[in-house]
């Protein structure tokens, strides 16, 4: 049965328009992004079939453009219109922050640094540069690979700041792994960080680990 002729209700847009968002299944919200199914298989069908193929939702929106066009259904166009989904989310999340104070806003921090940094699958160092009132300046990814006190280079992190008139910063990292508990090497080079900047009265607020699903902060584990 074709999704027009589902009672109106049932539908997935026009459910959406009537009850919100965050009342749709994953294979519902899915469902409008396609638009259409395939021969024999109707959006949400289609939606289902994807679900199960790629293991969930999340494997699906972080696949690679190989693995996400050999799917049924999915294409280069199908692609790019997902990169643009995710990149206008990530850039929501961005000015939600820079609206205001970061310091009243801890799970807004914790929300974009996740959105940014889970889904890579090597070490990613990136800083959060922030002026006097904590207003977000620009958040930078800036070393690549494991990161230790041989590959997080403190000068390089304090002549950024400087030339982005930077009082103040968060450092964050993400563990590949999924486990966010931070090790001697993060430690290490958050204290050379701290001590590094210090020198020219710029303050590190945090240092937050990505991990999955969680995020463990210095700050509030008493590491700072």
């Amino acid at each position: 049965m074709a999704i027009t002729d589902w009672p109106e209700l049932e539908r997935p847009r026009e459910k959406l328009l009537a009850q919100g968002a965050s009342t749709l299944s994953d294979a519902e919200l899915l469902a409008i992004f396609l638009r259409t199914g395939i021969k024999g298989a109707s959006a949400v069908d289609l939606a289902r079939d994807l679900l199960n193929r790629f293991d969930g939702l999340r494997p699906l929106l972080e696949s690679s453009q190989e693995e996400f066009c050999e799917a049924p259904g999915l294409g280069p166009a199908k692609y790019a219109q997902l990169q643009a989904v995710l990149e206008m989310s990530r850039r929501h999340l961005m000015a939600s922050l820079q609206r205001g104070e970061l310091m009243e806003s801890p799970q807004a921090v914790r929300d974009y640094l996740v959105v940014q940094m889970r889904h890579h699958q090597q070490e990613v160092f990136a800083c959060l540069f922030l002026d006097n009132k904590h207003r977000v300046i620009r958040f930078e990814p800036m070393f690549y690979g494991t990161i230790d006190a041989a590959s997080v280079y403190p000068r390089e992190v304090v002549k950024r700041a400087l030339s982005l008139n930077a009082a103040a910063v968060i450092l964050s990292h993400n563990h590949p792994s999924g486990v966010a508990e931070p090790s001697v090497a993060d430690k290490q080079i958050t204290k050379r960080l701290v001590d590094a900047l210090q020198l020219v009265d710029i303050r590190v607020l945090d240092h937050m680990i990505v991990g999955d699903p969680d995020v463990i902060s210095f700050a509030e584990q008493g590491l700072l």
